[in-house]
């Protein structure tokens, strides 16, 4: 495994035997997580619908998770200290999961995201009491099951996931908000690409008429903090974001540091569509709670030249 920026060792050849159980996790951070947990000794279970296997050393369990019977039929009597949900996007997914691991698991983590906070504009970063999961109204009457419905909807997807984790009769979870991830050779978004093809071609960055920053994520970052999260005991709502906000400028400067003959052009529109990761309001978070709770982030700055490198560096050359 790589070490990352902020790259902790606090777990690694402890004597106890953790049950982990992770849902999802075919791919970037998600595999990153199953390496830290197998290289801290932990006994990894990975579920997810077969279409591809988890690293060497973990166990797989072949289920879809939006069939309750399905998931059930594959866990068996297995029981876990933690259970890492990384595909939850919908509140009907999440009332299965509740009802699948009740009794099964001390502490669930849910994979959640900065997309929670797209309703907030605050000039100062938002901390988590900005959503209260436990107020948010939870419908799953809506289309969840139509991907064009949940793709325009992700946000609110998460919002009223989190709701039925966070709603009585308590359950032990914790919501990962996690902020826009960049970083490695395999990001599959396309975002710092998107800027690249534009700053080689000369075409120009559309950007809001007041472009606000955000906060960012080194995609080694995140995995360290939810294998660090899997050895907490705390639990609720908390941001996972690096230190510093960045602006679209701020991006397409590293990018043209790997692009020396291409020139960034960005066009001010007042109506979308914007080029990824610009946006029209502002909701960068704070990351102080994590940060009280003992992790320590690394900053935005430090390794967003790397993440270029990773992500475009190669094809740069």
């Amino acid at each position: 495994m790589t070490a990352g920026p902020g790259h902790h060792e606090w777990d690694y050849g402890r004597n106890t035997v953790r049950e982990v159980c992770v849902i999802g996790g075919n791919r970037y951070f998600g595999k990153r997580l199953i390496d830290r947990l197998l290289l801290a000794g932990d006994r990894v279970t990975v579920v997810n619908r077969g279409s591809s296997a988890p690293p060497p050393g973990a166990i797989h369990l072949i289920a879809d998770r939006d069939d309750e019977r399905s998931l059930e039929r594959a866990l068996g009597a297995r029981t876990f200290d933690v259970v890492v949900d990384q595909v939850c996007y919908t509140p009907v997914q999440a009332r299965i999961a509740r009802r699948v691991f009740a009794g099964r698991t001390r502490r669930y983590v849910m994979t959640s995201t900065v997309e929670v906070y797209e309703y907030e504009d605050s000039a100062r970063p938002v901390r988590e009491d900005a959503v209260d999961p436990r107020t948010v109204p939870v419908d799953t009457e809506l289309p969840w099951d139509d991907p064009r419905f949940l793709d325009a909807h992700y946000g609110e997807g998460k919002r009223q996931a989190e709701a039925v984790f966070a709603a009585d009769p308590p359950f032990p979870y914790v919501a990962v908000r996690v902020a826009h991830v960049l970083g490695g050779d395999d990001d599959f978004t396309g975002r710092l690409g998107h800027y690249a093809e534009r700053i080689r071609s000369g075409e120009p960055v559309s950007v809001p008429a007041v472009n606000h920053p955000a906060t960012y994520v080194h995609v080694e970052e995140i995995a360290d903090f939810l294998a660090w999260t899997v050895a907490g005991e705390f639990t609720g709502p908390v941001n996972a974001a690096s230190h510093g906000p960045l602006t679209t400028e701020d991006l397409c400067e590293a990018v043209t540091a790997y692009l020396p003959d291409g020139k960034a052009v960005f066009r001010s529109v007042d109506i979308g569509p914007f080029s990824p990761l610009s946006f029209s309001r502002s909701y960068g978070m704070d990351n102080a709670r994590a940060t009280r709770l003992g992790f320590s982030f690394g900053r935005a700055r430090d390794w967003l030249p790397r993440a270029v490198a990773e992500t475009v560096g190669k094809a740069a050359g």
